[in-house]
């Protein structure tokens, strides 16, 4: 059953006084910020740490990575707390698209090296005091990630589509996370790279194995093997970005294209997004086409927007899309 924000399980929401209203959620250490139009969830969006989650359509996602400080480093807590929220993207029936951004002058610029440092630190210490040597340090267990891989995107399956809009920096852990995006749109300044082996350490979230298949073999290892960045119209010339724009425009661009998603069937954007996915995966073109006529179809046959669809066209209207069921 849906809950508007009535709900009590809506309580800490506020509607700010600003010329735009918008819908505020206040924890310590985040702010969660949703559209002027009221809400309508199963439950609540998880907490956030370090991240702002809006809603610029009731059907549209915006999630923005805000440690501008950091660059948008995402330590381990935000790979987890990010899993949990996209996940609850994927279940909530009204929500169809999700857009990722960055606050300030980076996208991403990769993990939170910091941290890493420190647990590197600790398993030293452990390791020079005689303790178990085999065994990682509570802070590098803590330095892990969930099946989502990294920011909980870059091995991420997932149901519905996630359109990076990449306002600036997008290094190591970052340029992982678009390369598993469904679609990328960079700001004309925007930067990619894989600098992992710069420092000594490799890209482990996902990128490699998926990079060689978007950018082929030779791109792809020059992007891994020298670290050096590519700018944006070049990243779009390999194949890695759909859109360049102007400087501060990535998110408005992104807005569009999900805007273009959520006006097509929800259920055909899933089936056919699970299509793509699978051939691009590495399953043959024939027993990718089977799973999806066999599996995914025939429960979309079943569905009510397939029927809708069909009967819009016949009678030469906007077709009323209701949310999918798959």
């Amino acid at each position: 059953m849906s809950r508007t924000l009535s709900d009590p399980a809506f309580t800490g929401y506020t509607l700010s006084r600003t010329a735009c209203p918008v819908l505020v959620f206040q924890t310590p250490h985040a702010k969660l910020k949703m559209s002027s139009k009221t809400p309508t969830f199963n439950t609540p969006p998880p907490p956030v740490h370090d991240s702002l989650i809006a809603f610029p359509t009731p059907q549209i996602l915006l999630v923005t990575l805000n440690r501008p400080k950091d660059l948008n480093c995402i330590n381990t807590r935000g790979h987890y707390e990010l899993d949990a929220l996209y996940s609850w993207f994927d279940n909530e029936p009204s929500l169809r698209c999700a857009i990722l951004s960055g606050a300030g002058r980076a996208f991403c610029a990769g993990a939170d090296l910091k941290e890493w440092n420190s647990a590197n630190q600790s398993t030293s210490k452990t390791q020079n005091g005689g303790k178990e040597a085999d065994g990682l340090s509570r802070e590098a267990e803590e330095r892990s990630m969930p099946s989502s891989g990294f920011g909980a995107l870059s091995r991420r399956g997932g149901k519905k589509p996630i359109i990076c809009a990449v306002n600036g920096i997008c290094f190591g852990g970052g340029c992982e996370m678009i390369i598993n995006a469904d679609m990328v749109v960079a700001d004309e300044g925007a930067q990619f790279g894989l600098p992992e082996a710069k420092i000594g350490v490799v890209a482990l979230a996902g990128a490699l194995s998926r990079l060689v298949r978007t950018v082929g073999r030779q791109r792809a290892m020059e992007m891994a093997l020298t670290g050096r960045p590519l700018k944006a119209d070049e990243a779009k010339e390999w194949g890695l970005v759909n859109r360049v724009v102007g400087k501060g425009k990535s998110v408005e661009e992104a807005i569009k294209l999900a805007e273009m998603v959520v006006g097509n069937s929800p259920d055909s954007v899933i089936v056919s997004r699970e299509g793509i996915k699978m051939g691009w995966e590495g399953i043959g073109a024939e027993e990718a086409t089977r799973w999806t006529q066999e599996v995914w179809y025939k429960r979309m046959d079943k569905g009510e927007n397939m029927k809708e669809g069909v009967k819009s066209f016949v009678e030469k209207r906007k077709p009323r899309w209701v949310p999918s069921k798959l």
